[in-house]
């Protein structure tokens, strides 16, 4: 888009809803008062332990640890651990 294109529709204002509803004006026509008086009730949903980022936190407890344990354990087992299992002999045949 041209930058005189975007400046215009800049000046113009916010492009009118095709439905015709205006949620600025349900807002104001309801009369819902600016304070709720249920708010104080509520705060406790969205604050410490049932804050956002504890709610996420929480949701998989164990995968850190989980993470770390199996990543060792690969570690352990491909510099310690000795495959002998998929190793030929001089002949092409396997031992089991």
């Amino acid at each position: 888009m041209l930058p005189t294109a975007v400046l215009r529709a800049a000046a113009r204002g916010p492009k009118p809803n095709i439905t015709g509803f205006n949620m600025r004006a349900l807002k104001e026509s309801t009369g819902q008062p600016r304070y709720d008086p249920w708010e104080r009730n509520e705060a406790w949903r969205y604050t410490g332990t049932f804050s956002r980022f504890n709610r996420f936190k929480n949701a998989f407890p164990g995968l850190g640890i989980a993470s770390v344990a199996f990543a060792g354990y690969c570690g352990y087992e491909y510099f310690f651990l000795e495959d002998d299992h998929h190793h030929g002999d001089a002949h092409g045949e396997a031992h089991h």
